[in-house]
C-alpha cells in the first residue's frame, strides 16, 4: 500500500467516525426534547388536577350538578294599581312564557322555532346576541305570551329529543284599560333593553326581565315589581322532569294607590273623545290629580313584553304623536288664560289699581307696530275685572308694557311656569318663560321691549304645559298657595307647598275677574254651571301670524283652545285645564271643563245622599268603604256614568269669540 493509499483510507476511517459521533449527539438531544415535552404534559395535568380538585372543588361541583338539577324561575307578579276609591285600574292576566336553554342549543333549530312561534327569526337572533356575554346554563326568554296555536307547539315538541330544550312557566301579563284609557298616565311595562340593562336605575335586573317603561308604571317600578322564586327540579339527559328538590315562593309586587278618580278620569277621556290634547284635574287644596288624559292616546296591551314591528311602525309613524303625554309634555303658547297672572303681577306691583282704566279700540300701537284685539269693534273703556272677563287685549298690551318682561317673568316663575312641576312622573318638561337673562343666555342678544307686548297675552316666547298652567291657576284659586301636584296619596305632612305671600285683595280682584268670564256674559259663558259658582278664563293661542294664514285653511295651523276652570269660588274643591289643539277658540274647549267639574260634584251629591241614608257602617257603598264590591276592573269601564251637560238655555252667547 503507497502512502497516497493509506492516507485516503486514514481520512474515511475519521469522517465515519465524526458522523457516528454527530448521530449519537443528535439521538440524545431527541431523546431530551421527547422527556422535557413529558415533564411538560404531566405539569399541566397537575395544574389541572390541582385546580380541579384542590382550587376549585365548588365550582366544578356545581357545574356537574347543572347537568342534572335545572333551576326553574317562578315570576312574581306585578303590584295592581288602584283609583282613589280602591278599584282597579291595571291588573294582571295569567299567561304562560316560554324560556329557551341555551346549554343544548343547536343553531339548526332556530328557523323552525321561530316559524312555529310565530317569532321574526331577525328578533331571535338578536335575542340569542344579548345573552352571550351570560352565563350559557342561565334561561333565555324566549317569547312573553304564549297562544293556543303556541301552547299547541310547544307542548308537541318540547318532549321530543329534537327540542327538549323549551320550557313552558306561568306567568302574569300586565292588564290595561282598552282604547288607551289613562294610557298616558300609568305607562307600559315591556322587556328591559340592552341600554337599560346597564343604567344605574335598572342595573340589578337580569336580561328578559319585564320593567315599567313609562308613567306610573316606571315612576314605581320598584314598588310594583315583585321578587321572582324558583323552583330546583332533577332533570335526566333530555331534560325531562323526574323529582323536585326545593321551591322558593315568589313575592308579589306591593298594589299602589293613585288620587285618580276613575268616573272624572272617564267623563274626561269622553269629552276628549276625537280631539287632540289634554285635560289635568286638580285638587287644589292638597295638589292631587283627579284626572289627567292626553289625546291621541296608545294601547300600552301592545307594549306587554315585546311590541311588534308594525305595531310599533304604526304607531311612530301616527302623525298626531300617540306616544306624546300632553298633559307634561306639551310645550305651548297659552293664550290668554296666561292674563289671570298678568292682572295679578299687575295689582302686586301696583301697575294697576281701582281707578286704573284703558281704552280699547280694536287695537293699539306699540314701538311702532299696530297690535290687535280679538275683538275688532274694540271694549271700549276697560278696567281690572272687565278686561279679565271679556279678555281684551289691549289692556293686558298695556299692562304688559308698563310691568316690563322681567316683573313678567317674575310672577310667572312664582306660579310655576318655566320649570317641572315636580309630578311623579317620567319625562317631564319645563316650558320657557322668557326674560332678558333667559334671551341673553340661549341666543346671546338683549331683549327689546316690543317683544313684551305679545307675552303680556301668553303669546311669543313664552310656554307651558297644561299641568303647569293647572298649577299655577290653583294657586290663585287657593289664595296664593301652590302645592306640588301628585299622583300617589301623600299625607298632608309630605306636602310641598309654595306660599307666595301676595296681597289677599290682589288674589280676591283677579277671581272676581275670572267668576265674571263664566257667569257675567264673558267669554267663558259655556262652562257655566247652576249652583256652582264656576270661576274660569279662556285662551285662544296663535300656531302662525294671520299675515301666513291668509288664503290657508291648514287645520294644523288653526289656533290652540285652551280654558281653565275651577269651583266654587269660595274655598274651591277642583281646578280642570283643557287643552284643544287647533280648536281655534277657546269657548269651545270650556265645556270640556265644564263636563268635568259637573262630574265632581254629582259624585259628591252622590255620596254624601248615600252617607245620610246609610244607619250602619256595614250599609254604606262598598265604593266608599273600599271593600270588595269597589273594585271594579278598568275594561268595564263604559258602564261608568258619563255625565254630560248641554250650554244653559239661559245663558247668551255673545260674540265675543276669545
Amino acid at each position: 500500500m503507497n502512502p497516497f493509499q493509506k492516507d485516503r483510507r486514514d481520512a474515511k476511517i475519521n469522517t465515519e467516525r465524526i458522523v457516528l459521533r454527530d448521530d449519537s449527539r443528535l439521538a440524545s438531544g431527541k431523546m431530551a426534547f421527547f422527556q422535557w415535552i413529558t415533564v411538560g404534559v404531566f405539569v399541566f395535568l397537575l395544574s389541572g388536577f390541582w385546580k380541579l380538585q384542590v382550587q376549585n372543588p365548588g365550582y366544578y361541583q356545581e357545574a356537574a350538578e347543572r347537568n342534572r338539577i335545572k333551576s326553574l324561575p317562578i315570576l312574581a307578579p306585578r303590584g295592581k294599581i288602584l283609583d282613589r276609591d280602591g278599584r282597579v285600574i291595571v291588573d294582571n292576566q295569567s299567561s304562560f312564557r316560554l324560556i329557551l336553554s341555551r346549554e343544548n342549543l343547536k343553531q339548526e333549530h332556530l328557523k323552525v322555532i321561530a316559524e312555529g312561534l310565530d317569532l321574526d327569526y331577525g328578533d331571535l337572533l338578536e335575542r340569542l346576541r344579548r345573552y352571550a356575554s351570560r352565563p350559557r346554563y342561565e334561561p333565555m326568554v324566549l317569547k312573553e305570551e304564549l297562544t293556543q296555536s303556541d301552547l299547541a307547539f310547544v307542548e308537541s315538541h318540547r318532549d321530543s329529543e329534537t327540542f327538549p330544550e323549551m320550557e313552558l312557566i306561568q306567568s302574569h301579563r300586565r292588564l290595561y284599560p282598552e282604547g288607551g284609557f289613562a294610557a298616558h298616565l300609568l305607562g307600559y311595562t315591556g322587556e328591559i333593553s340592552e341600554n337599560e340593562l346597564y343604567s344605574p336605575e335598572f342595573a340589578k335586573y337580569d336580561p328578559g326581565a319585564i320593567i315599567g317603561k313609562a308613567g306610573i308604571e316606571r315612576q314605581y317600578n320598584d314598588w310594583l315589581t315583585g321578587v321572582d322564586g324558583s323552583r330546583q327540579v332533577v332533570v335526566d339527559n333530555r331534560g325531562r322532569e323526574h323529582e323536585v328538590l326545593g321551591l322558593k315562593e315568589a313575592v308579589p309586587g306591593k298594589d299602589l294607590e293613585l288620587t285618580i278618580d276613575l268616573d272624572l278620569q272617564a267623563v274626561a277621556e269622553l269629552a276628549m273623545d276625537g280631539k287632540r290634547g289634554a285635560v289635568v284635574a286638580l285638587d287644589p287644596r292638597n295638589g292631587e290629580v283627579l284626572a289627567m288624559v292626553s289625546r291621541p292616546a296608545f294601547d300600552p296591551n301592545k307594549f306587554t313584553g315585546r311590541i311588534r314591528r308594525a305595531d310599533w311602525k304604526q304607531i311612530t309613524d301616527d302623525p298626531g304623536n300617540p306616544m306624546l303625554n300632553r298633559a307634561i309634555q306639551a310645550q305651548l303658547a297659552p293664550g290668554s288664560t296666561f292674563k289671570p297672572i298678568m292682572a295679578l303681577a299687575g295689582l302686586e306691583q301696583g301697575i294697576i289699581d281701582d281707578n286704573f282704566r284703558v281704552h280699547c279700540s280694536g287695537g293699539a300701537t306699540f314701538y311702532g307696530r299696530y297690535f290687535k284685539c280679538h275683538l275688532k269693534r274694540g271694549h271700549g273703556t276697560v278696567d281690572v275685572h272687565k278686561a279679565i272677563t271679556q279678555s281684551c287685549d289691549v289692556f293686558f298690551y298695556t299692562v304688559g308694557n308698563r310691568l316690563g318682561i322681567d316683573h313678567i317673568a317674575e310672577y310667572a316663575q312664582l306660579a310655576g311656569m318655566g320649570e317641572k312641576t315636580g309630578i311623579d312622573l317620567p319625562n317631564e318638561v319645563e316650558g320657557v318663560v322668557p326674560s332678558t337673562k333667559w334671551k341673553l343666555r340661549n341666543f346671546r342678544q338683549k331683549w327689546y321691549a316690543g317683544e313684551t307686548i305679545s307675552v303680556a297675552i301668553g303669546q311669543g316666547a313664552l310656554t307651558v304645559t297644561p299641568l303647569q298652567l293647572a298649577e299655577a291657576i290653583a294657586g290663585i284659586a287657593d289664595g296664593g298657595r301652590w302645592i306640588r301636584p301628585h299622583m300617589l296619596k301623600l299625607p298632608s305632612g309630605s306636602l310641598k307647598i309654595r306660599q307666595g305671600n301676595l296681597n289677599p285683595d290682589s288674589i280676591a280682584k283677579v277671581i272676581y275677574g275670572m267668576y265674571g268670564v263664566v257667569n257675567e256674559y264673558g267669554t267663558g259663558v259655556r262652562a257655566r254651571l247652576a249652583g256652582y259658582d264656576v270661576c274660569g278664563k279662556t285662551g285662544t293661542a296663535q300656531l302662525a301670524s294671520n299675515q301666513y294664514l291668509k288664503g290657508k285653511t291648514a287645520k294644523h295651523l288653526q289656533d290652540n283652545a285652551w280654558f281653565v276652570g275651577f269651583a266654587p269660588r269660595q274655598a274651591p274643591e277642583i281646578v280642570v285645564v283643557a287643552l284643544f289643539e287647533n280648536g281655534e277658540h277657546g269657548q269651545l274647549a270650556a265645556p270640556i271643563v265644564r263636563d268635568v267639574i259637573k262630574a265632581y260634584f254629582d259624585k259628591k251629591i252622590r255620596l254624601q245622599k248615600s252617607l245620610r241614608a246609610a244607619t250602619t257602617p256595614s250599609a254604606l257603598p262598598a265604593v266608599m268603604l273600599g271593600g270588595p264590591a269597589a273594585v271594579t276592573p278598568a275594561s268595564r269601564l263604559g258602564e261608568v256614568e258619563a255625565t254630560t251637560t248641554a250650554t244653559p238655555k239661559n245663558a247668551e252667547i255673545v260674540e265675543l269669540r276669545e
